[in-house]
């Protein structure tokens, strides 16, 4: 059975990471759906950002929760990515919208209109000053969409174990993914997640250490892998019996996995 492929940040190889920009290219390109990480504006919005500030994607020195939203929605958070884009005639004219700060119940909205059904891995960063809050608007958010049931498109990622047990108990129906840098936390991880919980390793961490997606499989749990973009990885992900590759470079990934003969599900 083909691995699905989520879009890393949407098609982050070649479009600013967490655009709306980003996440359509992916759809394009065959994506089974969209990764993003979260954090939560002072006003209470949750909108798809990475670092706790916008020096890296906006040049800008604020911090995601002291701002309100307004204040994010004036920053354009995707010329980084190609600084000489409007000295290059043959490049797409760029759509402002495409380049904003991107609310998580924009991208909700887009996967929800979309042809077809399609995945979505949302990261909740912690620590965080808000902590259990980010978990608490997660949740009500999810129930708008109808996606805190059993069989949500959704599932909740994170570094933190607490926050994953806070998501179970506001959308109890959503599956989650405890991450994971360090093939020596598996020892302790393991006996603290749940019976359902999927793991979700770094490439690096696969590639060190070989037999982690053995041992994994054996205890029960799915695994989902962060960040896969070459081919190298995308086999070694096939070999240890991987279900979701997140890439930046999905519809890469993809045309690989489908080169394969592999049957989606």
């Amino acid at each position: 059975m083909r691995p699905h492929v989520l879009a890393h940040r949407g098609a982050s190889h070649e479009h600013a990471e967490h655009t709306l920009g980003a996440y359509l290219a992916a759809l394009e390109e065959g994506a089974d759906g969209f990764e993003c990480d979260v954090r939560l504006t002072a006003d209470g919005h949750l909108v798809c950002v990475h670092d706790r500030t916008l020096r890296r994607v906006a040049s800008n020195r604020g911090i995601v929760s002291t701002m309100d939203l307004a204040e994010l929605a004036d920053l354009d958070v995707a010329a980084w990515k190609h600084p000489w884009a409007d000295l290059d005639d043959e490049r797409p004219e760029r759509v402002e919208e495409h380049g904003k700060v991107l609310t998580l119940r924009t991208l909700f909205e887009v996967a929800a209109d979309f042809e077809r059904t399609i995945e979505i891995a949302v990261e909740t960063k912690h620590p965080t000053r808000f902590g259990g809050l980010v978990e608490k608007r997660l949740g009500e958010l999810l129930a708008e969409f109808g996606w805190h049931r059993t069989g949500s498109p959704v599932r909740v990622m994170s570094f933190s174990n607490t926050a994953l047990h806070r998501v179970e108990r506001v959308a109890p129906g959503v599956r989650v993914v405890q991450l994971m840098r360090e093939a020596a936390y598996w020892p302790m991880l393991r006996r603290t997640i749940g019976r359902d919980w999927i793991m979700g390793p770094g490439i690096e961490v696969l590639r060190e250490h070989p037999r982690l997606a053995g041992r994994i499989g054996q205890a029960g749990h799915e695994i989902h892998v962060w960040t896969v973009n070459t081919e190298d990885d995308v086999r070694l992900c096939q070999a240890a019996g991987v279900t979701t590759l997140i890439s930046d470079r999905p519809g890469y990934v993809r045309g690989l996995l489908d080169d394969d003969g592999g049957a989606a599900r």
